[in-house]
C-alpha cells in the first residue's frame, strides 16, 4: 500500500528578528524587491558563531536559495543590494570560522583518505552527546535534540548537492552516488528528509519545514550556514566535499547510539528508521566519500587538497561546539532551545 504523506508547507515565514541587523533586513525583505542602502557597519557582539543576529541574518539570506519565505518575493534571491549585505556577513562569518577552526596541516604525500581518517581520529569529539542521549536523556531532551537537527535534516542533502555541477570525473560520480541514497533513490518514502519527518511526528514535534527555526540558537544556525557558505561558492568546493566526508565518517556509530536512546524512550521502528538507515548507509558512504570523492578530487585538483581538510575540520569543530551547547544547558537543568522571553527580546 502506498504511504500517504501529510500536507506540509514548502516555505516558512520570516522569523522574529534577533537584533538590529535582522530587524533591518526582514523589513526590507517583506517589501517588493528594490535597491536599498546597506545598514550601518555591523559589529558582532562576541564570537561570530554565537551571534544570534548575524547567524539568523545569514541564514535568511541563504534560505532564499532554497525554499524561501512566505512573505518574500522570489526576485530577492539575486537582488544586488541583498547580495552586498550577504557578502559582508560572509566575510565576518569566514573570519569567525578561521579564528575558531585550526587549519589542518596539508596532506603532503599522504593519501586523502588517510589524511581525513587521521584528522577525524585526532579531533576532540566533545562531551559525549550521543552517549548521553542513549543512556540518560529524558524524552524532552531527545525532542530538543531532534528540533535542533530539523533545521538541517529537513534540507538533508541539499547544501552538498550544490557541488555536483562544479565537479567532474570520479569525484562527481562519487558525490552523485552518495546523494542518490540521501534522496531515497527517487522514492519519496525513502528520502532521508522524509524519514526524519517521521521521527519528528513520533515525538509529537511539528515536522513542517522550518518549524523550529525560531527556537534554535546561533550555534545550530552556524552549522547550516557553514554548509550553505561552502555550497554556494565554487571557490569552497573542496571544503564542501571535506565537510561531507567528515559527516559521513563520523555518522554511523552516533546514529546507532541515537537509535538505542530513542528505543529506550519508547520509540518504535518507524521513529527509529532514520537513525537505523544511517547506520548502514553512512558506513558505505564513508568509504565512497573519503576515497572516491575526496581522493578523486584531490588527485584532480591537488592545489585544493588543503581545503578538503579544512572543510572537514569545520564540520567536526562545529559539531563539538553544538554538543557542548546542549550538554552545558542540560547540566544546568535548562532547555538547550531559545526560550520565549529571550525570543521576545530578540536575543
Amino acid at each position: 500500500m502506498a504511504q500517504v504523506f501529510d500536507e506540509w508547507e514548502s516555505t516558512m515565514k520570516l522569523p522574529t528578528p534577533r537584533g538590529p541587523l535582522t530587524a533591518f533586513l526582514f523589513e526590507e525583505l517583506a517589501s517588493p524587491p528594490h535597491r536599498f542602502d546597506p545598514p550601518p557597519f555591523f559589529s558582532p557582539q562576541g564570537p561570530v558563531l554565537y551571534d544570534e543576529d548575524l547567524q539568523l541574518a545569514l541564514f535568511a539570506c541563504y534560505e532564499l536559495h532554497y525554499r524561501g519565505f512566505e512573505e518574500v518575493d522570489d526576485e530577492w534571491e539575486w537582488n544586488p543590494s541583498l547580495l552586498a549585505v550577504r557578502q559582508d556577513l560572509e566575510r565576518l562569518f569566514e573570519e569567525g570560522l578561521r579564528r575558531t577552526v585550526p587549519l589542518p596541516p596539508p596532506p603532503g604525500g599522504t593519501p586523502m583518505r588517510r589524511a581525513l581518517a587521521d584528522l577525524v581520529a585526532t579531533t576532540d569529539g566533545g562531551p559525549g552527546l550521543a552517549a548521553f542521549l542513549a543512556r540518560k536523556a529524558d524524552l524532552e531532551q531527545f525532542r530538543e535534540f531532534v528540533a535542533h537537527r530539523s533545521v538541517y535534516h529537513l534540507k538533508e542533502a541539499d547544501p552538498h548537492t550544490w557541488a555536483i555541477p562544479r565537479l567532474h570525473g570520479p569525484a562527481k560520480a562519487a558525490l552523485v552516488e552518495i546523494q542518490i541514497d540521501e534522496y531515497g533513490g527517487g522514492r519519496l518514502d525513502r528520502m532521508h528528509s522524509e524519514l526524519f519527518r517521521a521521527t519528528m511526528r513520533s515525538l509529537d514535534l511539528d515536522d513542517s519545514y522550518g518549524a523550529h527555526l525560531e527556537r534554535v540558537p546561533a550555534i545550530t544556525l552556524a552549522i547550516g550556514n557553514t554548509m550553505s557558505l561552502f555550497g554556494l561558492h565554487r571557490r569552497h568546493r573542496g571544503a564542501l566535499l571535506g565537510h561531507l566526508a567528515a559527516f559521513e565518517m563520523t555518522s554511523s556509530l552516533p546514529n546507532l547510539t541515537y537509535a538505542r536512546g530513542l528505543r529506550r524512550l519508547g520509540g518504535d521502528a518507524v521513529a527509529c528508521r532514520f537513525y537505523d538507515e544511517h547506520v548502514q548507509a553512512d558506513a558505505v558512504h564513508e568509504q565512497i566519500a573519503a576515497h572516491d570523492m575526496c581522493g578523486g578530487f584531490a588527485d584532480a585538483e591537488p592545489g585544493l587538497a588543503p581545503d578538503v581538510l579544512y572543510g572537514a575540520a569545520c564540520g567536526l569543530t562545529l559539531d563539538r561546539l553544538f554538543a557542548e551547547h546542549l550538554m552545558d544547558r542540560w547540566r544546568l537543568g535548562v532547555s538547550s532551545l531559545r526560550q520565549a522571553d529571550l525570543m521576545a527580546a530578540g536575543r
